[in-house]
This record gives structure tokens, sequence and C-alpha cells, in this order.
């Protein structure tokens, strides 16, 4: 009787289907490490908590102030835009409203006439200024200090974020700021810009025709991530 050599295949499937699971296996790591790298160059928006607060006096007592109570970690206030947009009647013309706002960021610095001391040398400054933690150096209002400038503070639980009216001055070419219970500048100084205050730095040109129940809408936004991590309207007050 005669005998056929059998070949036996069986071997070859097997190979076939592990160089298949073995080049799934590679594929899905390689498009797993592209995904994690994507992932890991995303910058993750910090949280923040806070409340704010508008005061239009009609004199230098006018005010803006973020009350920070808590943060995700410390922000770099040189990571923070801050945004503000708001509608009011005119001053001028009952019934016509107008439209305001402004963008700030840090480390841009305006003409204000702050005055140290006897110096009539004119000092520009960086709003809001920063007090309470998050700021390495900081003393009375009206006496703000490098640290305290919009940019070099850290903001963080307890950190506040104050500007203000610039007010009147009886010498020098300072003379001429909010005025007392005027709601308006009396220096051309200030209608022309050769100088600004903090409240028409974050509130925009005009910020004065604002009035008690007036909404001014904040945000917060984080530069690095592009994200808005804080926004609230706010309504105007015309004393605490």
């Amino acid at each position: 009787m005669r005998y056929e050599k059998r070949k036996d295949c069986a071997v070859s499937p097997v190979v076939g289907v592990m160089l298949m699971l073995v080049v799934t296996i590679i594929i899905a790591a390689v498009v797993s490490a592209f995904a994690g790298g994507i992932t890991s160059g995303e910058k993750v928006a910090p949280q923040i908590s806070a409340d704010m607060r508008i005061i239009n006096t009609g004199d230098p007592d006018s005010s803006f102030d973020i009350y920070v109570y808590s943060v995700s970690e410390p922000i770099p206030s040189s990571d923070i835009k801050i945004m503000t947009s708001w509608i009011a009647e005119s001053a001028t013309n009952t019934g016509t409203f107008v439209r305001g706002g402004s963008t700030t960021t840090a480390g841009v610095s305006y003409l204000n006439y702050y005055y140290a001391g006897n110096d009539d040398s004119p000092i520009y400054r960086s709003f809001p200024y920063g007090y309470g933690a998050g700021v390495e150096d900081w003393g009375a209002y009206g006496n703000p200090t490098d640290e305290m400038q919009f940019g070099n503070y850290t903001i963080t639980g307890g950190t506040t974020m104050h500007i203000g009216a610039y007010g009147p001055r009886t010498y020098g070419s300072g003379t001429g700021g909010y005025e007392d219970w005027v709601y308006t500048y009396v220096s051309d100084k200030y209608f022309r810009d050769d100088c600004i205050d903090g409240m028409q730095v974050l509130l925009g040109d005009g910020w004065e025709v604002l009035r008690t129940g007036d909404s001014v809408n904040v945000k917060l936004i984080h530069i690095p991530s592009g994200k808005t991590i804080l926004s609230k309207d706010i309504s105007v007050l015309s004393r605490v």
C-alpha cells in the first residue's frame, strides 16, 4: 500500500493571527502615544471663586474691586485678561444709550499723574492694583508699590484687586481729576487721554455715565488656556 506524506498547514493561520494581533497592538500604542502627547500639550484653566463690586459715587471714592475667595492653584496676574462691557443711558441725551467697556492685560502702564511726595514727575502705573495674599509688598491705598502692579503679583485666596478714580489735585500738572459729586473729570487731560486712571482702564472711556443699577459684565480670561474662568454681571452701586 502506498502512503502519501501529508503536509500540515495548521501552523500558518496561527502565525497569521499572531501577526495581526502584533500589528494591531503596535497601531494602538502609536495612536495612544500621539493622543497623549496632544492632551499633555493642552493648558488646563484654573478655577477661581470671587466676588466683585463697582461703585460710582461721582467723586474719587468711586472704585472697582475683585475679592478672590479661592483658586484651584495660584495664578500669576500676568496670565489674566480682564474684559468688561456695559450699556448705560447717556449723561447728556436722555433716552439715548451708550456702550462701553475695555480689555485690560498686565504689563501695560498708564500715566495717571500719581505723585510720590513732592516729586512732580509723573509715574506710570499698571491696573488693577493687588492687595493682601499673593502680593509680596503692599501698603496703604494710594501708595502702590511695584509689587502691587498688575502683572507683578499672584492671584490666590485672599487677594483683592482694586482700582479707583483719580481724584482732584491742587498743585502741579495733576490738577483736575474725578471731581467731587459731579460725575465727570474736570480736566481736558483725562478727556484727551493725556492721563488716565484705573476706572477708565478697566471700564473704558465714558464709564462715569454708569449709575446705580446699571449692569457691567466682567470676565476673567486665562490667557495660556484661552478659557473664561469667571464671568459675572455686576450691578453698579452709588455707595457702600
